[in-house]
């Protein structure tokens, strides 16, 4: 029995480890900015771009992690330039920079969101500015995840809101697997939706005088009575799935 059960653990532990993604670089219209710069990495077991994967996912809805991943609140060394209305590419990948990477693990199904923040973050700093869900409701399991923005590279594509107000930002990107979103992590800590939150610094430039809205704050934005949290993929209770934030 104890042999069995550590094989168990060990095979959620290693199926996790092959599914993490996370941001590698940034272009701006168009423009590569480099690898991992403004970025808040997340902890390697390895070399930052020497093949070793990020930490596990992020399933503890209470936990700072939730915010920026794991050490997410150490500053980056480095910040990107941006304008209002600039847009950004975000380079989500698994292994490595390159084309033959799979971004994600095929199984890793689940909505991607984007928010932005003034840097450091408040209460409530956080507002979102794109989120997919289910990437083509008449074609049933067509998740951003995998049918969007694994099969585009690892491509996110947001834009810098209109006439933003010059200063420092934290954008905020996240994918979320479900594929053991069946029951939530405060009930089976094995299981449990994955949560894949990424930050990237970045400084807005030019006369805008728009002030961002109140927003969520991580954590606490998400629940565990949210449907977007508790979500079983291949029985879905729910046509489609929107987390309920501002």
């Amino acid at each position: 029995m104890i042999n069995f059960l550590l094989l168990l653990l060990f095979s959620s532990y290693h199926g996790q480890a092959h599914g993490h993604t996370f941001v590698w670089g940034v272009f701006v219209n168009g423009v590569d900015q480099g690898l991992f710069k403004g970025i808040r990495t997340p902890a390697y077991n390895g070399a930052p771009g020497g093949g070793g994967y990020s930490n596990s996912p992020v399933k503890n809805l209470t936990s700072i992690d939730m915010r920026c991943n794991v050490m997410g609140d150490i500053q980056a060394p480095d910040e990107i330039k941006v304008a209002p209305g600039d847009n950004l590419t975000l380079d989500w990948h698994h292994d490595k920079r390159n084309a033959a990477d799979d971004v994600i693990a095929s199984s890793h199904h689940g909505p991607a969101l984007v928010y932005i923040s003034p840097d450091p973050p408040k209460d409530n700093s956080f507002v979102k500015i794109w989120h997919e869900g289910l990437y083509a409701e008449e074609i049933p399991g067509k998740w951003a995840t995998t049918s969007d923005i694994a099969k585009n590279g690892g491509h996110m594509n947001i834009r810098i809101p209109a006439s933003l107000k010059p200063g420092h930002y934290l954008i905020r990107a996240e994918m979320i697997g479900l594929h053991e979103g069946e029951v939530s992590y405060e009930e089976n800590p094995i299981r449990g939706a994955q949560f894949y939150p990424n930050c990237v610094q970045i400084e807005v430039t030019g006369n805008g005088t728009v002030d961002l809205p109140e927003g969520v704050s991580f954590p606490g934005a998400y629940s565990y009575e949210d449907p977007g949290v508790v979500y079983d993929v291949p029985n879905p209770s729910f046509p489609t799935l929107r987390l309920s934030t501002n």
